[in-house]
């Protein structure tokens, strides 16, 4: 356990910033997940919608660390690549 006040402080922010990052996460989680439901029914407009909302979202996600810049990119490339598929 922290004895210095110091440690005290920074295990106060570290959890702080924990949950914040566990919040983004799950939002990241939450909006691709709508994606691949929609893309997994067949229907093509919500799909559209809902890429396009998740998009930013993980874009978001990379900017604040809470995931890697390119796995953020690897993953709007690939449902884009479903979503357009689907589309055609």
């Amino acid at each position: 356990m922290a004895n210095t006040s110091s440690a005290k402080k920074a295990t106060r922010k570290i959890a702080r910033r924990a949950a914040i990052n566990k919040n983004r996460r799950s939002r990241v989680r939450t909006y691709v997940r709508q994606v691949e439901e929609a893309l997994a029914a067949g229907d093509k407009a919500a799909a559209l919608e809902a890429f396009k909302a998740a998009e930013p979202e993980l874009m978001r996600a990379a900017t604040k660390g809470v995931i890697h810049k390119n796995t953020a990119s690897r993953k709007v490339s690939r449902l884009a690549q479903r979503v357009k598929v689907l589309s055609a």
